[in-house]
């Protein structure tokens, strides 16, 4: 089988043994496709993973060997989750399930767990680089959960890539008046286009949701949000600075994190995409799999919003 793993801060195809089920509980997989995500420019530019270690885990695959409970059979094509959390520890009972232990080590190999509580059929009429938004989207539900805005509130997204733009999606969904800025002319008509007003700082916002990953955009958040709103942090910065202690204080702001979606995010993130009543068509451009270098150049160059991996079908 072929794999596509870091190779001396390159991205390079090589050939490595297909993986067996041996026994196991769940399901192996081909590879119809793959989503890069920001973490994977972010571990890749900032050399933070091993030579060897393969990224990737926005995947549509199809079924080729399966040992399961579940209705899933061979031939069915599948979108799943990468991490499962436990259920039981203390981050999950208070609901901080990508903290969990369990969350963390369980990877991509579509085990039983996977196939029970986080793995879908795909709609037999939408295509792989659609629906692989599913997890990604399921980040995003999870953040506007976790902020809790009111009905009617506003909100700011300040970054406006591809994760910001699903972000948007995600708000309109839910039913929030929606404006979003950024320094890159094409990205903000773009986002004109899904329904995401331009931003002038006329008034402040009750939300600020953080999917830029630019130091400075902090200023923008502070800038933007009124006294008392909410601050979803959604994205790492180079420098790591933190938001000021007394603008908080004195403003009586709430700054959060959200990381990763549980299971019922992710439940709603593909019924959201399933239903149409989030739309991602245009946003992807696709690459073969001998091209997966250029797909991250490219991100990284923003010539492109989101790439897709396309590796088999």
């Amino acid at each position: 089988m072929k794999v596509a793993q870091v190779k001396e801060n390159k991205i390079i195809v090589s050939e490595i043994d297909d993986i067996k089920l041996d026994g196991r509980r769940g399901a192996i997989v081909m590879t119809l496709g793959c989503g890069l995500c920001g973490s994977d420019i972010v571990k890749f530019r900032h050399k933070i993973v091993h030579d060897g270690a393969v990224l990737g885990h926005e995947i549509v695959a199809e079924i080729l060997e399966i040992n399961s409970d579940t209705k899933f059979k061979k031939g069915d094509r599948i979108v799943t989750s990468h991490h499962i959390p436990c259920g039981e520890c203390n981050f999950c009972r208070h609901g901080n399930v990508s903290m969990c232990e369990h969350f963390k080590k369980t990877k991509v190999f579509v085990s039983e767990e996977h196939l029970q509580n986080v793995a879908y059929l795909v709609p037999e009429n939408m295509p792989d680089e659609e629906i692989s938004f599913y997890e990604p989207l399921g980040c995003c539900i999870r953040a506007i959960k976790r902020c809790a805005l009111q009905k009617d509130d506003t909100a700011l997204i300040v970054g406006l890539g591809s994760i910001g733009l699903l972000m948007g999606e995600g708000l309109k969904a839910m039913g929030y008046k929606i404006y979003g800025c950024d320094l890159i002319p094409e990205r903000i008509e773009l986002a004109k286009k899904m329904g995401i007003e331009p931003f002038d700082f006329s008034f402040e916002v009750d939300g600020v949701f953080m999917t830029s990953g630019a130091d400075k955009a902090i200023d923008t958040a502070l800038k933007a949000v009124r006294a008392g709103g909410k601050i979803l942090v959604f994205s790492s910065t180079p420098l790591s600075n933190g938001y000021p202690n007394n603008e908080i204080y004195y403003k009586e702001l709430t700054v959060l994190g959200s990381y990763s979606p549980s299971p019922a995010d992710l439940k709603d993130s593909f019924d959201l995409l399933a239903s149409g009543k989030v739309n991602v068509k245009g946003l992807t451009t696709v690459y073969p799999l001998d091209k997966i270098q250029q797909a991250f150049d490219d991100t990284v160059a923003n010539k492109i919003f989101k790439a897709y991996i396309k590796i088999a079908g």
